[in-house]
């Protein structure tokens, strides 16, 4: 894979490169067409030859392509074959701090003084802003994406 290929991958490219990662089965030129609202095969043909160039695609011997290495695309992580926002792994984190914390309040709620619970309160608001946000932003990311809607 070309060491510039991160900066070649958007736009239109990177849609149909999303639309083959998350299909299961090899797509063709046609169903790229379609599913992308391009006006011919042949520049979805352009598109999926690029991506196959850059090492993303492989062509099998029917014309059809499927997913052979993922793409590294700013700001998303892959699980499985979906792309999720780093934002919602961050989110994931603080749920997991914010629990924490609770459990540590319980806990100690009937042996603890004034200001240990309101300090531990503070923290808790902080932890849970900290929560909204990156839960916020990972939405906002999702609903401005860099390439065209392909749903």
């Amino acid at each position: 894979m070309a060491k510039g290929s991160r900066e070649q991958l958007d736009g239109i490219t990177l849609g149909v490169y999303l639309h083959v990662a998350k299909k299961r089965k090899p797509v063709g030129p046609r169903d790229v067409m379609k599913t992308m609202n391009l006006s011919s095969p042949s520049v979805a043909y352009r598109h999926l030859q690029k991506l196959e160039d850059l090492g993303y695609l492989q062509k099998n011997e029917f014309g059809e392509y499927s997913m052979k290495n993922k793409a590294h695309i700013a700001g998303y992580v892959w699980i499985g074959r979906r792309l999720i926002p780093k934002m919602w792994i961050y989110s994931i984190v603080f749920v997991g701090i914010l629990v924490f914390e609770l459990y540590v309040l319980v806990e100690h709620l009937p042996y603890e003084n004034y200001e240990f619970k309101a300090f531990f309160t503070i923290i808790m608001l902080i932890t849970g802003a900290a929560l909204a946000v990156f839960t916020i932003e990972g939405f906002l990311q999702i609903r401005h994406k860099p390439w065209q809607s392909i749903e």
